[in-house]
Parts: C-alpha cells; structure tokens; sequence
C-alpha cells in the first residue's frame, strides 16, 4: 500500500527545455486585500522566492522561464516574512505558470483564486482530478481493510485478494495517465506524466510510442531525447528479450551463474530482509515454488541486503522457508545484478523461459500462479 501511495504521489519532476528563458506574466485581483504575497517556483535547477505587495486586491509578478513550473502563491497577512508563515493555515495556491500571462481572481482570497486563460492549469486540474480520485479509492481500501482487521495474522489468501483490489485501482489510475497523453500531445504535462506513468518499473514497450505521440515540439526538447536514451537501455531487460546474464556468489560464497539454469523456467526475485513488501510476499513465492518445482521450474533470489545484512540475509532465508538459489553481493541498492536489471524497487521479480528469454515481469500474488499455470500447466 505504501508504495501505492507513494506513486500516487502527485510529484511531476522539474524537467528541462533546451530553450532560452522566456518571460511571464502573473496578474491577480484578491477583493480588497492589502498584504504582502510570496511567489515559489523553479527557474533551471534553480528555486526562486519572488515578492510583491497587494494594494486594494491587485498584485503582479513578472519573470523568466525556462520551462513551465509548478509555483506557490502565499499571502502573508501579518507580515511575519515567509519563513514563518503558518503552513497549515496558509492562504496559498499552488498552480503552473507558464510564458505569457496568466491571470487570477477571488472575491477575498488566493486559495479561492480562478486561473482564467491558461491552458496548462486546465489540463494540471485534470491531472490532479485524475490523481485524487485514485488516492481516494486507495485510502477507502485501506480503510475498509483496517475495520475488517482481527487479531489473526493476514493469510496468503487474504493478501491476493487485497492485491488484487490494490491491482485494480493501480490499473485504472494507469489507463487514466495514458489518456491524458494521448489526448494532450502538445503539452507539457504529457511530457512529465510519462515519468509519472513509468513509475518505478518503466516499460520502453509502452513509454517509447507515447513518446512518439507527442508534438514535434516536445520530441526535440533534451527532456525527451534523453528520456527516450534512457528507455531504450531499458530494452535490454523488457518481454521478450534474452535476459542478461550474470554471475553472484549464493550463501556458501559459491559464484552461481544465471545462463546455468537456462532449459529450466527461472523466476528471479529481488528481495531484501528488510523489505517488508517482499517478506509479505515470499508465503506466496514459498506456495509457487512447492507447486511448480517439479515442472521445470525454479527461482533465483537476489538479496538487496546491506554490507552488515549478512545474518539477517540468513535469517530471513530460514524463517521465510526459501528453498531455493538464494544470491547476493550485499552492496544494497548498488548489487551488481540489481543494476544490471535497472531494479529501483523491490519486490521485483522477472519470469525467465528456458531459452533464456524474459516472457513476464513483476508477478505477484495470484498473478504468478496464473502465469505459471499459463506456461506450465496447471498441477
């Protein structure tokens, strides 16, 4: 749920144009306000705290951008200086700005404002549409999975069936992040909702065409070129391709090679004995392998255990019941093969078919199953 929560996490990252800054224009009609009012946004790699005072309700803030940026509006009634404005209380916005001029209007107050004119807010208030309707489905979840809680520990059975709902949900916010895209090939937002959309795991099968989708504009800034680098090195870990090989030592510090096991159905299964996902996640792993492994079927695990991990490593490996190749470097996030495989969160896991190609990637819970019984037949 955590990690759920975490990509639902509405946070666009500050991309680049390779363009020089061009002006803006922010004007405002708060009422009859008079105060002083702070403005926050993002020029290159760069945070700017801008100023101006309200006189009678107008205000005006002019400057360059690079590209458009997500801004904080502040009024600061008391004059107390922004570093010790209430956040909690805040009169406050945050919005885009964008070239040109944008323009904002309350009868009393900034966080009541109307952005009239601006094409990119519009689409960022779908975004954010898009967004709350998600994290709210998310938290309805949760919630109804903490009143229906007992002493009795979760069993397998009961966490498939929470993935499976959590599954549905990540779905459709995926869906609704692609129609975006597809609707909006010419702005900006679709260029940073396809790192949204990418998450953790990034598929270049998926990602590369929504690239492609977009304006001729968009294509040639440095933003897309080097995101579109990015996901081609991606291809060499996506369905369909031979998975690259490697070499890790196992718990006895005997080196085991992956291309050995090639004739055999592997999954490879990152992990970590901290990670409290995957050890939620092994029981299923554990049923999968008891079923499967007589079917030419086995697992490779690979640890992402800490230099000073070693003993929990082990510990974990006996109290989970992980019968099977378990691999390591304990250099953390920095494991050779986690690299190799672009792994940013675990659990992760790739199914690897006995000519060596990937054909599956993040299965959990009844998914595995089902893939499994898909390739192998059922038991």
């Amino acid at each position: 749920m955590k990690k759920l929560l975490f990509l639902l996490a509405f946070s666009l990252p500050l991309l680049a144009f390779a363009q020089v800054p061009q002006p803006f224009n922010v004007v405002g009609k708060l009422g009859n306000v008079n105060a002083q009012i702070f403005m926050g946004y993002t020029l290159g790699s760069n945070r700017v705290l801008d100023s101006a005072m309200i006189v009678n309700g107008n205000f005006e803030f002019k400057g360059d951008l690079i590209y458009p940026s997500i801004a904080e509006l502040v009024v600061d009634y008391k004059s107390v200086g922004s570093a010790k404005i209430d956040d909690n209380t805040a009169d406050k916005l945050i919005f885009y700005i964008d070239k040109g001029t944008i323009k904002l209007q309350s009868p009393d107050s900034v966080y009541k404002a109307q952005i009239i004119g601006s094409p990119i807010n519009d689409q960022y208030q779908k975004l954010l549409a898009i967004n709350l309707n998600a994290s709210t489905r998310t938290n309805q979840l949760m919630r109804d999975q903490i009143n229906s809680a007992t002493d009795q520990p979760t069993t397998a059975d009961q966490q498939n069936q929470m993935q499976a709902k959590l599954k549905v949900i990540q779905n459709n916010y995926h869906s609704a992040l692609k129609d975006f895209i597809l609707s909006n090939p010419d702005s900006y937002l679709s260029l940073l909702t396809i790192g949204t959309l990418a998450g953790p795991s990034p598929d270049p099968n998926e990602l590369i065409p929504l690239l492609d989708g977009l304006s001729k504009e968009l294509k040639e800034t440095e933003t897309a070129r080097s995101y579109r680098n990015a996901l081609e090195r991606l291809k060499t870990i996506s369905i369909g391709v031979v998975a690259p090989d490697f070499e890790q030592n196992d718990t006895l510090g005997h080196k085991v090679r992956l291309s050995s096991f090639r004739g055999k159905y592997v999954l490879l299964d990152f992990w970590a004995s901290w990670c409290a996902p995957c050890r939620q996640e092994n029981p299923n792993v554990v049923n999968v392998y008891n079923k499967f492994k007589n079917k030419n079927f086995t697992i490779i695990g690979i640890s992402l255990d800490k230099p000073d991990g070693g003993f929990a490593w082990l510990q974990a490996i006996r109290s989970d019941h992980l019968a099977w190749t378990q691999l390591s470097d304990l250099k953390f996030w920095n494991n050779a093969v986690a690299q190799l495989y672009f792994v940013q969160s675990i659990p992760k896991n790739f199914l690897i078919d006995p000519t060596g190609k990937i054909i599956a990637q993040d299965l959990r819970g009844d998914d595995l199953e089902a893939k499994l019984e898909e390739v192998l037949g059922k038991i």
